[in-house]
């Protein structure tokens, strides 16, 4: 909708304009707030952190979550999410190690690249890895939905112990909603 001055002295002489008795219609909204209807590809229009120390232990193969997840609901199906993993893994035992894999809703989108487990070292003790596992992915989800992306884990070897935020260590993940 355009601006419309009302009142007597309608000359092309902005100055002086009340804003609050002068002015009818709607005022655009700057930088891309609420208002706007169009945004430059690639502009981040924005972003969702969620991190959890809640430790979570597997001596299994089969996957299990980690308790770290976040929901982001997209302005529109041509943007794209930007996933920002990083997530803290520990483990037991020399022959233990596990895998990561990143999931938006129930559809796997990465994570550890099969072979290159997470954890493996020839060290028999109790091992703190920290950041055990960092990555990003741009996901193209194509939806104005509701979206949760979380990850999960497992032991690959099935013996020893894998944590993920091992003794409250913490895990973080950033959504960043990027204009398609």
């Amino acid at each position: 909708m355009a601006i419309t001055r009302l009142g007597p002295n309608n000359s092309t002489n902005i100055s002086g304009i009340n804003l609050t008795s002068q002015v009818t219609g709607t005022l655009p909204t700057g930088n891309g707030g609420t208002g706007a209807t169009s945004f430059s590809p690639g502009k981040v229009l924005q972003v969702v952190n969620a991190h959890t120390g809640t430790q979570v232990t597997s001596n299994s193969t089969t996957y299990a979550d980690t308790t770290l997840t976040a929901t982001i609901t997209p302005s529109s199906t041509s943007s794209k999410v930007l996933v920002l993993i990083q997530q803290s893994v520990g483990k037991s035992d020399h022959n233990t190690y596990g895998n990561i894999r990143v999931y938006r809703d129930s559809t796997e989108i990465g994570g550890a690249v099969a072979g290159r487990a997470i954890g493996y070292t020839a060290n028999s003790d109790y091992v703190y890895v920290g950041i055990g596992f960092s990555n990003s992915f741009l996901d193209t989800p194509s939806s104005t939905s509701a979206l949760v992306y979380k990850t999960q884990f497992n032991n690959n070897a099935g013996s020893g112990t894998i944590r993920v935020q091992t003794d409250s260590g913490q895990s973080y993940i950033t959504l960043m909603e990027i204009a398609g």
